[in-house]
This record gives structure tokens, C-alpha cells and sequence, in this order.
């Protein structure tokens, strides 16, 4: 993906959130300079900001997802006294654009609705070894509300609705009808060891830097 690409994505991520009424926090202005200083060293350390992943198949309209990270605890601190054991998450699933079949190693989350078209959920759960069960149902709480789907069922969630998806919950989504506002509420996340996707795919983008950065991606921090 082109980093014009991004440049673009971005603004337009940002005034989505804006449109829905979420304000992000200062550090989202900052400059490539200023996240690149001391004063940014834990948000670099935790991950935090601008996030745009094609998931390294340069088909970002297809598939692909925006977020930005709001706080994250750190994976090493679990199970401290006072350890911050949480993570925040804004994204957007843009119309059809699939976020690709995952789960999570440690990482139990609240996929919730915030605003724009409906969400949808292919859900699977797990088999003995980890892999995804295309016979088993599948058992998840949508707003503490218990709900069975078959293997591979859609669970639609319209705006202000929730499901609570945990390690052992194979998942894939997308916006239907629209683009599709989420926020994600979970333990602490941690993208470089914690995602385990079905297909062969990475989780970030591969950038060609044809124009200058607007603001910095989570995946620009270790370059």
C-alpha cells in the first residue's frame, strides 16, 4: 500500500470517528517528529495510535481494517498488583470489506456496534487442536444475552449491540449495507504474538513510501 494510500485513509478514518462523535485523545495530532520523541516512548512501547492493516495482500478495500488504539495495558505486567489489564480499541469495517477468520491466543474482547450499518460475524469455535471446528456450534453472549449459531452462522449486530468473543472463538467480520463504527473493549492486546489467523496472512500492511507521513502507523514504530 502506498503511504499516499494511507495518508488518505486516515483523514477519512478520522473524520468518520468525528461524524459518530468520538473525539480522540491529543496524541492522534501528532506529528511523525513528535511520536518519534522521547515524550511518545510508552505510547510506541504499548502500541498505541493509528493502525491500517491489508494484512499484507494490498487489497485494502477488500480486505482490510482501520483502527486506532486508545490504551493498552502490557502483556508482561499481567497478573501484577495494579497491573492495567485492559486494552481500547476504535475501528471501522468499511462495506464488504472483510476482516479476515482469526482468534486470539490470551485476548478475551466486547465487539460493539457504535455507529453506521450493521456488523457482521462469521463465527466458529475451536477443535481439539486449536483449529477451526466446521461441525461444533458455537456459544457466545451478545450483551450478556447467551446465543448458539451453527458452525460458520452470521451473527448480525445492529448499532449499540455487543458480543463478547473469547480465545477459543474463530472470527471474521465485515459492514453490511455501510461502513460500520467499532469499538473494542478487551484484555490487554498484543499484536505481534497474539493473533492466529486461518490462512497464511500477515497482520500489517507493506508500505512504499512514495509521499512524506502524515501521522505514524503502530507498524512504523520499530522502523
Amino acid at each position: 500500500m502506498k503511504r499516499s494510500r494511507v495518508n488518505d485513509i486516515l483523514a477519512d478514518g478520522a473524520a468518520f470517528f468525528a461524524k459518530h462523535g468520538w473525539s480522540l485523545p491529543p496524541f492522534a495530532g501528532w506529528s511523525p517528529d513528535d511520536m518519534r520523541s522521547e515524550k511518545a516512548a510508552q505510547i510506541r512501547d504499548r502500541r498505541l495510535g493509528w493502525d491500517i492493516t491489508d494484512y499484507g495482500e494490498g487489497r485494502f478495500d477488500e480486505m482490510g481494517l482501520f483502527l486506532f488504539t486508545l490504551r493498552n495495558g502490557d502483556l508482561s505486567e499481567m497478573g501484577q498488583q495494579g497491573a492495567m489489564l485492559y486494552a481500547e480499541k476504535l475501528m471501522i469495517s468499511r462495506q464488504d470489506q472483510l476482516s479476515p477468520m482469526h482468534r486470539h491466543v490470551l485476548k478475551t474482547e466486547d465487539i460493539i456496534n457504535r455507529g453506521g450499518a450493521t456488523l457482521v460475524l462469521e463465527l466458529f469455535t475451536c477443535d481439539d487442536h486449536g483449529g477451526i471446528d466446521r461441525k461444533a456450534d458455537v456459544h457466545v453472549r451478545t450483551d450478556g444475552v447467551p446465543v448458539t449459531l451453527p458452525a460458520g452462522g452470521h451473527l448480525k449486530l445492529p448499532v449499540g449491540a455487543s458480543v463478547t468473543l473469547t480465545p477459543t472463538t474463530w472470527h471474521a467480520f465485515w459492514g453490511e449495507g455501510g461502513d460500520c463504527l467499532i469499538h473494542e473493549v478487551s484484555t490487554v492486546n498484543d499484536d505481534l504474538t497474539d493473533n492466529i489467523f486461518a490462512e497464511p496472512i500477515g497482520r500489517f500492511s507493506n508500505i512504499e513510501e512514495d509521499v512524506a507521513p502524515t501521522h505514524l502507523l503502530v507498524s512504523d514504530y520499530n522502523t
